[in-house]
């Protein structure tokens, strides 16, 4: 498993309020997406800083995400390209559901 943890600048007006509303928009677009295990949107209004937490299956699978339409629609809302860290996920606890997940 691979988090990828997604940052890039945004507008000073973009709001909390205004992320939120974008964020809820955008969410369909991840539900049920191939090898992407789980997504967390991030904002960070004193920095007005946008992002993502994405957990995925391989980092193949989340390559093949941030090509094209991905990184268009990013630049189309952002400031800046966005900004990608690696990571590898060892093990991914899951409250909700009681499990722990480890990697292969």
């Amino acid at each position: 498993m691979i988090t990828a943890v997604v940052t890039f600048k945004v507008p000073k007006e973009m709001t909390r309020d205004k992320a939120l509303e974008l964020f809820k928009s955008r969410a369909p677009i991840f539900q049920n997406m191939p090898g992407l295990i789980s997504k967390q949107f991030l904002f960070d209004a004193d920095r007005n800083v946008a992002g993502g937490v994405y957990l995925w299956e391989s980092r193949a699978v989340a390559d093949a995400c941030y090509q094209g339409p991905w990184k268009d629609g990013i630049r189309k809302l952002a400031l800046s390209e966005p900004e990608i860290a690696w990571f590898d996920s060892l093990v991914v606890i899951n409250n909700e559901t009681r499990q722990v997940k480890t990697a292969a």
